[in-house]
């Protein structure tokens, strides 16, 4: 049934399909280098690194696995926040052919076990302050070294003088006990050679990134994405992006890049583009108000999270931001109220997008020049092709009809690491299915209604809490909003919303709000108002943490009964 029917929105500088390049991801910085050898590449908290110095920090790094054994198709665990040491390590990993393995650095070690186990990472890359953890870990996993480095390194004088002090002083321990496991990744860089590697690769098939899913499902999979599905999916970005210039653009670097989203849209996409990249090792609305002023940022990929925190910034009036030209909002849902306000605020466009790990990541997005659809995810990316279907019959179900998203191109992933009954489960006849639930309207425009997971069941209807949530968003005493199903002897399961307001506000406030706006049985039949909401360090409010509160609460209401 699908026609493709959005292709009819494709301005005349998109094109349907493109041949995109078959190489490693590293010669994005290799390219750019040739050109552009004595512009910044990197601004970290007040220090420029230039394209010729960061490619001889890359090269140094894929010399130094090779010395230390590291084989093609080996894996190396990257553990740190952005900074300029992890654009050396994860591009240098990939001009060596071997495999990047991106972990969270604010994992436990139960988690950084599974991961290192899983992967069979054989170096770990990480900070000073996380060297203790790094140290535990070890003897559970296939780890040969682990390599330490600190903040302090990238940081400009005086910042690099204070920052031990200002470390102590908030607590974190930059001791580290160095032995023949333990190394120092300085140590190891300035002995290291800076001759040229860039190792072929068939980028079709073999893999360049493991990145792990957040678990929320189960146990974390490693997604198993080819240097082929990253160049790809970077370069349909950046077609889609048609007003970037290249050598031109200044890019808030503030997701990390230990997620897909933040490597894909930042760091890759600014390397092919030529562009300055303006690292933040974590998200500060002050000093990102600072820089974006300062040094007027054009290209600002985030999460609602993020840009709501700038749209309620006590003092954002006193930033000019208008130098901000596109910003692309994912990882969660973005609301209506949220989108019209930053627009207002920085006159630039943020538009919504939609993608998943699996699809590296993006798969879909609102057009940036030419016609949008607020509140939809917009329309499929170059190259892709996406269908609303029954998810138990695999059929196309009627236009405006929620079913589960499919999606197939060149950047859905090869499968999961080690794990083909799974990757069997979500890959068929080269089709993604996503576990969202989606409509698709008459002219090709696709909205995502939920997770599958999410959906609440309530009475025998289906409730999506996003629809509920657009709503609390729209209330203006409400900052943050998230819902989620609680079981229910006589529904099965009732709504009840959590709201982080900006003011007081009461149940019955809410209440009557949602009573106006939304029909009887999607009205929230508990409020909870809480000072934060849990989120991943992407900004993706965890309506599973959510669930587990609720949970224990119960369990402690029954023990007091």
């Amino acid at each position: 049934m699908t026609s493709k029917s959005w292709l009819q929105h494709y301005p005349k500088e998109i094109k349907p399909q493109y041949e995109f390049p078959k190489h490693n991801i590293a010669s994005f910085i290799v390219d750019s280098e040739k050109k552009l050898s004595d512009k910044t590449a990197l601004h970290f908290l007040g220090k420029d690194t230039t394209y010729k110095k960061i490619l001889e920090d890359c090269y140094r790094f894929a010399n130094l696995i090779r010395d230390l054994g590291v084989k093609k198709g080996e894996r190396v665990a990257i553990m740190l926040p952005n900074c300029p040491q992890l654009v050396a390590a994860y591009y240098g990993t990939l001009m060596a052919g071997s495999v990047v393995v991106m972990t969270n650095p604010l994992y436990k070690e139960k988690e950084m076990i599974h991961q290192f186990k899983d992967s069979g990472a054989k170096i770990l890359v990480t900070l000073d302050i996380l060297s203790k953890k790094a140290q535990k870990v070890l003897p559970h996993t296939m780890l040969e070294k682990v390599l330490v480095t600190s903040m302090k390194h990238a940081l400009p004088f005086p910042k690099n003088v204070l920052y031990p002090i200002k470390a102590k002083k908030d607590g974190f321990d930059l001791n580290v006990q160095y032995d023949d496991k333990i190394v120092s990744f300085e140590k190891l860089m300035s002995a290291s050679s800076t001759s040229k590697i860039l190792e072929e690769v068939d980028a079709e098939n073999e893999i360049a990134l493991l990145q792990y899913t957040g678990g929320t499902t189960g146990v974390s999979k490693g997604v198993m994405l080819t240097h082929y599905n990253i160049v790809a999916n970077t370069y349909q970005a950046q077609k889609w992006s048609i007003s970037e210039e290249y050598g031109e653009e200044i890019y808030v670097g503030v997701l990390p890049f230990f997620h897909v989203f933040g490597l894909t849209t930042l760091l890759n996409k600014a390397f092919l583009g030529g562009g300055k990249l303006l690292l933040f090792p974590k998200f500060d609305p002050d000093e990102v108000l600072k820089y974006i002023h300062k040094m007027k940022a054009t290209i600002f990929p985030g999460a609602p999270t993020m840009y709501n925190a700038i749209v309620h910034h006590p003092k954002v009036s006193q930033y000019d931001l208008s130098s901000i030209k596109i910003c692309l909002s994912g990882s969660a849902a973005l609301p209506v109220a949220l989108q019209e306000k930053f627009e207002s605020i920085t006159k630039g466009k943020l538009i919504e997008g939609y993608g998943l790990t699996e699809t590296s990541p993006i798969a879909h997005g609102n057009l940036v020049e030419g016609y949008r659809k607020i509140g939809s995810i917009g329309i499929p990316f170059p190259n892709t092709d996406a269908k609303v279907v029954d998810s138990e019959t695999g059929e196309e179900v009627p236009l405006g009809e929620i079913g589960e998203l499919i999606i197939k191109g060149p950047q859905v992933m090869k499968g999961y690491w080690n794990r083909k009954d799974e990757t069997d489960k979500v890959l068929k006849d080269g089709w993604l299915y996503t576990g969202d639930m989606a409509t698709m309207d008459e002219e090709g425009f696709f909205a995502i209604v939920d997770r599958k997971k999410d959906m609440i069941i309530s009475g025998g209807m289906n409730i999506y809490p996003r629809d509920i949530e657009e709503v609390l968003y729209e209330h203006p005493k409400v900052n943050e909003a998230a819902v989620i199903g609680v079981p229910d002897e006589y529904w099965g399961e009732m709504v009840k919303a959590y709201i982080v307001p900006t003011e007081p506000l009461t149940s019955s406030e809410l209440d009557e709000w949602c009573r106006e706006k939304l029909a009887n049985f999607k009205v929230p039949k508990q409020y909870e108002i809480k000072d934060d909401l849990p989120k991943s360090l992407v900004g993706k409010v965890l309506r599973r943490e959510l669930r587990e509160e609720e949970e224990k609460s119960n369990e402690k209401t029954k023990i007091n009964v």
